[in-house]
């Protein structure tokens, strides 16, 4: 039993399409290729999307946090 020769491939194969048939194969190979263009298309979308430095993203919290009342039910001023 050193190796498979091509008949037993052949008869693997067999197995395999008569277990998921030749519909199931496609689909999942299309879900797959969906799979990598969605994954390629992301990274693209990463790349082109401008770095935000930290001085730019506390301006953005402050402005967010502006004008927003202060809950003072939360404090404790009887400490």
């Amino acid at each position: 039993m050193a190796g498979f020769s091509l008949m037993h491939w052949v008869i693997v194969a067999l197995v395999i399409l008569v277990l998921f048939g030749r519909g199931k194969i496609s689909e999942t190979m299309g879900d797959f290729g969906k799979g990598i263009k969605s994954f390629r298309k992301g990274l693209t979308e990463e790349e082109s999307a401008p770095v935000t430095k930290p001085a730019q993203i506390a301006q953005i919290n402050d402005e967010k946090t502006q004008g927003v009342p202060v809950d003072t039910a939360t404090r404790s001023t009887n400490s």
